[in-house]
């Protein structure tokens, strides 16, 4: 017994020699300068097993997952700040161009001040030409007066014939000089006036000067910061761009990653329930459809792998064929264009079968129902018009040529057809509408058989995955 105990202690240690280090260094990678790229990841997965490089490629997608929803945050913020610098920018041109005006308008109202001013001297100017006049009158007036006061009678009496004579020229001479009094008081009133008129005028127009500096200043102050707004929306542009490339980048690996994972992802064409589960588990990360509800879109439609079809198409101008295990004549097979059809199945079939080295007239499809056409290819059932709108998507996230009889390629451009329609969103009610538009391009209620049926088996698969998982 102690000796059995002994042989279990040394094998323990040894397994613990050889994988406990393995272990230890898996779990001490850096997974910054390990996922960089994926030769990177390809160079440290030749050092583990195939679970273990899953696992690490699994990490690298978390990693890019993290750091993608970082970036996407960098890019919000620096657009927010672009559009803040835009709009802060596009203020200060305003503002630079208003008081363009305002400037342009005090100048304008400087010059007519100056007008005003010009006018108002050559008025003050004429009117003290008239005080000068008026005041060489009113001395002539004043002199004569003076004079005929100086006369003595007898010089009265010689020079006048009569005396009332004198006394009427005296008294005209007295209210000429009256008269001449008040036009002087009169122009030396509007004298004052026009003084004060162009001072005022002055005091006006030294304002309006002063309010152009300062506008000047304004302006000058508003476009040094408006260049200086524009230097920093030019870095956040580049800002902008960097985040984007890098974007990009980390996009790219995290694509090369997937693929990469998708390829460990080790299936038959018809796979069992836990293949099919870890494929539907792996593709929800990539579309965000629940994964019972792709198996049971999947089980409707080729019981997930193991019924692709059962007709040859033979005829591609009628669109007529084969059923493959009798090799009786059936119409309908695949929608072949005008006259016989509105869409052109069978083209689109022969390109997809080229590309992927496909004999098309020995390649499975569905055989045509009741009603309708047949000619849907793979797990999937796709027709050739809708696999054509997928196939670059699937291959964007595989790297390499889609292939609708792939069951990996089948599972995911089943799930991101599901996803356009809604069924990310995890609820009954679109995940119904997007199963009957699957299934009919439709929700017309004549065919919620389908949308029904699926769900339920979703409801079943849910369980069973959920079994599954409690390891029960």
């Amino acid at each position: 017994m102690v000796s059995r105990i002994s042989r279990l202690a040394l094998l323990f240690i040894l397994i613990s020699a050889f994988i406990l280090p393995n272990l230890k260094s898996f779990a001490q990678v850096n997974l910054e300068e390990v996922c960089q790229s994926i030769e990177r990841i390809e160079e440290t997965c030749q050092t583990l097993s195939d679970v273990e490089c899953r696992q690490l490629l699994e990490k690298c997608a978390k990693y890019y997952e993290e750091k993608s929803a970082q970036i996407e945050k960098d890019i919000t913020k620096t657009e927010q700040e672009k559009k803040t610098l835009q709009n802060q920018v596009y203020i200060l041109r305003n503002k630079i161009k208003n008081l363009d005006y305002q400037i342009y308008q005090s100048n304008l109202a400087i010059k007519d001040l100056g007008f005003q001013i010009g006018d108002t001297e050559s008025s003050i100017e004429k009117t003290s030409l008239k005080i000068r006049d008026s005041r060489y009158q009113l001395a002539n007036i004043l002199q004569r007066i003076y004079e005929e006061d100086q006369k003595s009678l007898i010089e009265i009496l010689l020079s006048e014939k009569e005396l009332s004579d004198f006394f009427d020229d005296l008294m005209a001479l007295e209210i000429l000089n009256s008269k001449n009094q008040e036009l002087l008081e009169t122009i030396k009133s509007l004298k004052s006036s026009l003084e004060s008129e162009k001072e005022l005028l002055s005091e006006e127009k030294e304002d309006t000067e002063r309010m152009v500096k300062i506008q000047a200043l304004q302006k000058q102050e508003s476009a040094k910061t408006k260049e200086e707004q524009e230097y920093f929306l030019k870095l956040t542009e580049a800002e902008y761009q960097k985040y984007l490339k890098e974007k990009e980048e980390i996009e790219k690996r995290a694509a090369e990653i997937r693929a990469r994972i998708f390829e460990l992802i080790g299936v038959p064409e018809a796979p069992t329930f836990g293949e099919a589960l870890d494929i539907a588990k792996y593709v929800e990360t990539i579309t965000g459809v629940r994964p019972a509800l792709l198996l049971a879109v999947m089980r409707q439609e080729s019981n997930i792998g193991k019924n692709v079809g059962q007709c040859y198409v033979k005829n591609p101008t009628t669109g007529d064929g084969v059923v493959a295990f009798n090799g009786k004549i059936i119409k309908k097979v695949m929608a072949p264009g005008p006259p016989y059809s509105t869409r052109n199945d069978v083209k689109y079939f022969e390109q997809i079968c080229e590309e992927l080295g496909r004999d098309p007239y020995n390649t499975l499809v569905s055989c045509p129902m009741s009603y309708g056409w047949g000619g849907a290819m793979g797990p999937a059932q796709f027709i050739p018009t809708t696999w054509i709108l997928y196939r670059d998507k699937v291959k964007a996230i595989t790297g390499k040529a889609a292939d609708p009889w792939n069951i990996k390629d089948a599972f995911l451009a089943s799930a991101l057809y599901l996803a356009d329609y809604g069924a990310a969103q995890q609820t009954y009610n679109a995940e119904w509408r997007a199963a009957m538009i699957y299934f009919s391009g439709t929700t017309n209620i004549k065919y919620r058989f389908y949308g029904d049926s699926v769900m339920k088996i979703a409801s079943q698969y849910e369980e069973d995955i959920k079994t599954i998982e409690r390891g029960g």
